[in-house]
């Protein structure tokens, strides 16, 4: 007899394939939205042909900002499940290892000191720097503690840290303008993306997305106990390690191109979930899917929100994810009160 908390092959598959077939639907629906309607026969001309204002306005404006809303949400539901499954607590999210703080940083100092662009090369290539700089210092401080503490307690201090600099950095610009701009870019958007961002977004979130897939056995491992873990052969210090230089990777290309968007990577897992059978090397592929619908979904609502300037996704994506954190969490609250 199965076990109830894993369903049959089947489920699982029928999930993925339902999952690919909306994430389809959706980013048909993104290149046709906007502000100038294009119908299914001027976007599959401007895709193919690339001429006239339908191929421009799909080439260059539509087609990076779907793509990046589709891997950066997949990225971030892969890694918000891949940390779930690490610490076995449905409310861990990516920005608890400061790397979103951190990519930030990095951003923040180049369209300060150096006026890039937000958006260009260097602004991106500076915030994966920090991203990645604040995984070193998250190695070098807990990198060999065995101790699961030691990690959160140092990515809170390194968060903390980056987020006060960078706090720092906004309060000394002498530019009331360049703050503005960059305030806004903080606030998480699609909306100037191009063809080198998704390359940047992309190149981050494939190789981050691997190593977090590669650990999805000792994750399976990790869920029954870290002492049944280890007994098994799982290196539980290597796979910590592996997990963190994923989901910074995958966060700091994320932020590098489309600033601060947080609560994916806590409510896309929770999406699919049950249909997983709470396993957490199952959940993985259907948490990046889910992310990938959950963002694009959002990416399409705030192009339809009426307002004098385009809503942050962001900021949707905040207003989504701070109720079903607390529903997480005073439904947890509530069962462990229930089994006293």
């Amino acid at each position: 007899m199965r076990h109830p908390q894993h369903p049959p092959p089947m489920t699982q598959r029928l999930l993925v394939i339902c999952l690919f077939a909306l994430a389809a639907v959706l980013a048909l629906a993104s290149l046709a939205i906007g502000p100038a309607q294009l119908g299914a026969g001027a976007i599959w001309r401007g895709l193919v042909d690339g001429d006239g204002f339908a191929g421009l306005i799909l080439r260059d404006i539509r087609l990076p900002r779907t793509v990046l809303a589709l891997i950066a949400g997949g990225g971030l539901g892969l890694a918000g499940a891949a940390l779930q499954g690490l610490l076995r607590n449905p409310l861990a999210e990516p920005a608890i290892f400061g790397a979103p703080q951190a990519a930030a940083l990095g951003a923040v100092l180049v369209l300060f000191v150096a006026g890039g662009a937000p958006g260009s090369l260097a602004v991106g290539g500076a915030a994966v720097g920090g991203a990645l700089l604040a995984l070193a210092l998250l190695v070098a401080i807990a990198g060999r503690s065995e101790s699961l503490t030691a990690f959160l307690l140092a990515g809170l201090a390194i968060g903390s840290l980056a987020g006060a600099l960078t706090t720092l950095v906004l309060n000394l610009a002498p530019n009331p303008f360049a703050l503005a701009e960059i305030v806004y870019w903080m606030m998480g958007s699609f909306e100037n993306a191009a063809l080198p961002q998704v390359a940047i977004a992309g190149a981050c979130i494939l190789v981050g997305g691997a190593l977090l897939f590669a650990a999805g056995p000792a994750l399976r491992a990790l869920a029954l106990g870290e002492e049944v873990a280890e007994s098994l052969g799982t290196r539980l210090g290597a796979v910590r390690l592996a997990i963190v230089a994923g989901v910074g990777l995958i966060v700091g290309g994320t932020t590098a191109v489309a600033g601060a968007i947080g609560f994916v990577g806590l409510v896309a897992p929770h999406l699919v979930r049950r249909a997983c059978g709470y396993d957490p090397a199952r959940l993985l592929l259907p948490a990046a899917l889910a992310g990938a619908c959950l963002l694009t979904a959002a990416d399409i609502a705030v192009r339809l929100i009426p307002a004098n300037t385009e809503l942050k996704v962001g900021v949707l994506t905040s207003l989504i994810g701070v109720p079903v954190f607390l529903w997480i969490l005073i439904g947890g609250y509530r069962a462990r009160e229930g089994a006293r």
